[in-house]
C-alpha cells in the first residue's frame, strides 16, 4: 500500500486515497462480480426492450389485419345487398 492510500478501518479490501478522498475497494474478484452483474442488467434491460419491440409490432400487425378484414366484410356486405 503506497503513502497515497489508507487502509479504512474495519475494512479490509478498502482503501482510502489520500489525494481525492475516495474509497477504493482494492478486491478485484468482487470487482469482476460487479461488472459481471452490470453486464447481466444490461443485457436483460436489452431482452425486454426486444420483446416490448416484438409485441409492438405484433400489435401492428393485428391491427392491421383487423382493418383489412373489416374492409373485405364492408365489400362483402355491399356485394350482398346489390
Amino acid at each position: 500500500m503506497s503513502s497515497e492510500h489508507r487502509k479504512v478501518e474495519g475494512e479490509t479490501d478498502l482503501v482510502r486515497d489520500m489525494n481525492s478522498h475516495a474509497i477504493i475497494n482494492r478486491n478485484k474478484s468482487a470487482y469482476e462480480m460487479a461488472k459481471k452483474r452490470s453486464e447481466q442488467a444490461k443485457k436483460k434491460l436489452l431482452e425486454e426492450e426486444e420483446q416490448r419491440d416484438s409485441i409492438r409490432n405484433a400489435t401492428r400487425e393485428i391491427n392491421t389485419l383487423k382493418c383489412e378484414m373489416h374492409e373485405i366484410k364492408s365489400l362483402l356486405q355491399q356485394l350482398v345487398d346489390k
